[in-house]
């Protein structure tokens, strides 16, 4: 059986990548609504999962304001599929084990 992915085992990081999975982009301010975390501990995991490739980074001006987009990646996209089929993996061999 494979390991999970440390970097999207964190819960705060998993759910961004599965709003992303989901959604195909989000803003900060969309983030801090549906994970009600604060700016700071925000920015701290997205900045590990662009860090690690998995995430992108969008910036533009609406008016004058700043906003910021964020996406999977390729690589993202990847090792999200991957870790869901890990659980998926992991849940078939605890319910085998568990009729036992």
């Amino acid at each position: 059986m494979k390991r999970l992915d440390p970097l999207i085992h964190e819960p705060l990081r998993l759910q961004i990548m599965s709003i992303l999975y989901i959604d195909e982009m989000s803003t900060f301010n969309n983030f801090k609504t549906q994970l009600d975390t604060t700016d700071g501990n925000l920015s701290q995991h997205l900045r590990k999962l662009e860090d690690a490739g998995y995430i992108r980074v969008k910036k533009t001006f609406e008016g004058r304001k700043p906003k910021t987009y964020y996406y999977l990646t390729k690589k993202g996209r990847e090792k999200y599929l991957e870790y869901i089929k890990t659980i998926e993996e992991i849940l078939k061999i605890a319910r085998s084990e568990r009729g036992k």
